[in-house]
């Protein structure tokens, strides 16, 4: 599946016209390096993904364009210890650790080395699942190493700081502001900190929290750290990032982006190409996620029902800068057939208009875990796999026999795989009761009327000397309704009927291809039990 959009004049998605934007604002380099970022400070959700996820198309069309392409990700794993989320455990101990640094309050499951580790090691996992690699940085062995030491430095020295982030603040700085934390020897935290006073190579301060009186010498420390309006501007300037997106709050008038692209300059840099990039919510979920109040879903929520490919299409099928909702209810079944109705449409199985054929092929290769396959995969429409899946009562390699084949490749095996899988997680966590099901074993007891009774008697006949001609769900249907009338009766005498003996329910999915999937023979059998 060829595809021209690495030619400027064929832009079709925002992450080539990005990309094209970088190159054409910071000169045509060899490689750029782009950046995303998070604090661990509690479980990295969906919400949170949206940034790394926008990066990573940047970062791809940038490769697209034959360019080296450097993706850091800040693990801002220095910063404070503030709220401990509802959804962790021993809250007790937690709770000694308020206002030390992240890296430094221990993991209350007791797996990691840290809190900080624990949700690192977490998202850095799920990342991959979707085809993303990072480089990590973890900003406490940065600070602690003295990677930063001049950068703070510079920051201690330019009073410009200070007025910069006046010109957005309703009260202004305290004259002896200083654009510096610290954490004390003493008690580890930066709560409380007062009379910071810096010399040219040292920071004195009193702690309010333990009575500490401390003096850290800038050449020796490791607990002295930037805030976030400064010390993000001083990363870039150290790491030299081209590209960084930021989200609506960091994008406002006076938000950190707003302060930060100045401050930036007193590093000798400038401020990498930006990006804004609105929320994603979970339909029903009742607004933004957030990682502190441990209310959230994550990336491995979502791969419960989304394969990986869908989860990637979802966010390359949407500008960066429109919010939008994932869906775990009856919605997921037109999410899966708005993903395979694109994918036919790129592969060229489904016709289109150029434009739309165009968005379809780069969306497409910008979803994919691994390699583009040459061929579209096979597509087992997710409603009939429920109910593949349910007639086979889960099991996989059951069901699997339904499609044997339409298996052509490895490729197709793990699109069955998966999707089964996220079936199956659907139908557990979010289906609809009415849309579950188990396929009676035997004839179950119905009292049912003459006519009625005169229905299944001739079903039965049609499927004993014909069953084997159906050959599509329509022949079936037809042939259904012509005894049907022929009896004088209408669907809603017949159909609930149908369903009852079938699984025990008044109605189901589409009744003749239903049928069919179940085995005409063990209809059959049904039916005569209950003529019986």
């Amino acid at each position: 599946m060829s595809n021209a959009n690495n030619n400027p004049q064929n832009l079709v998605h925002w992450a080539d016209m990005t990309a094209d934007r970088i190159i054409r604002q910071l000169g045509d380099k060899d490689s750029y390096t782009v950046a995303s970022g998070i604090t661990p400070s509690g479980t990295v959700h969906f919400g949170n993904f949206r940034e790394v996820i926008t990066v990573d198309f940047v970062a791809r069309a940038l490769r697209k364009r034959g360019k080296e392409v450097r993706f850091i990700f800040s693990w801002d794993d220095y910063d404070t210890f503030r709220k401990i989320p509802k959804n962790m455990p021993n809250q007790d101990e937690l709770e000694k650790f308020m206002f030390q640094p992240i890296v430094d309050t221990p993991d209350p499951y007791k797996e990691n080395e840290s809190y900080a580790a624990l949700h690192e090691n977490s998202f850095e996992s799920q990342l991959e699942k979707v085809g993303i690699a990072v480089e990590p940085l973890y900003q406490a062995k940065k600070y602690r190493a003295g990677e930063y030491a001049q950068g703070i430095k510079t920051a201690l020295e330019q009073t410009e700081i200070k007025e910069i982030l006046n010109q957005f603040r309703k009260e202004p700085l305290a004259n002896d502001w200083l654009p510096v934390s610290v954490y004390c020897e003493k008690c580890n935290t930066d709560n409380k900190i007062g009379e910071k006073k810096w010399d040219g190579e040292s920071l004195s301060y009193s702690c309010e929290n333990c009575g500490h009186q401390g003096s850290e010498k800038l050449s020796e420390t490791s607990r002295l750290k930037l805030p976030w309006r400064v010390d993000w501007p001083m990363r870039w300037a150290h790491e030299k990032v081209d590209f960084e997106p930021g989200g609506k709050d960091h994008s406002s008038q006076g938000g950190s982006f707003s302060t930060a692209k100045d401050i930036v300059k007193l590093f000798n840099w400038q401020a990498p190409i930006y990006l804004q990039y609105d929320f994603v919510s979970i339909k029903g979920g009742g607004g933004k996620m957030s990682s502190s109040s441990g209310e959230v879903v994550t990336v491995n929520d979502v791969l419960k029902i989304y394969e990986p490919e869908m989860v990637r299409w979802i966010f390359a099928s949407y500008k960066s800068n429109v919010d939008f909702a994932v869906s775990f209810d009856l919605d997921v079944i037109k999410t899966y057939e708005d993903f395979d109705r694109q994918e036919r449409l790129a592969y060229g199985v489904e016709s289109g208009n150029e434009k739309k054929v165009a968005m379809a092929k780069r969306v497409l290769e910008l979803s994919q875990v691994g390699d583009l396959p040459k061929e579209m995969p096979f597509q087992p429409s997710f409603r009939h796999l429920t109910n593949v899946l349910q007639i086979h009562n889960g099991d996989l390699e059951k069901a699997k026999t339904y499609y044997q084949d339409d298996l052509k490749n490895e490729r197709d095996e793990r699109r069955f795989r998966e999707r089964a899988n996220c079936a199956l997680n659907w139908l557990e966590l979010y289906a609809p009761e009415d849309f579950k099901f188990s396929i009676n074993d035997k004839a179950p007891a119905m009292d049912i009327g003459t006519k009625e009774k005169e229905y299944l008697a001739q079903v039965s006949q049609m499927l004993t000397e014909k069953g084997a001609t159906f050959t599509t769900d329509q022949e079936l249907h037809e042939a259904l309704y012509e005894i049907m009338h022929g009896l004088e009766l209408k669907p809603g005498d017949v159909f609930p009927l149908c369903y009852g003996l079938l699984i025990n329910k008044p109605k189901g999915p589409k009744l003749a291809g239903f049928m069919r999937t179940i085995g005409l023979d063990k209809v059959n059998e049904l039916i005569k039990g209950v003529l019986s």
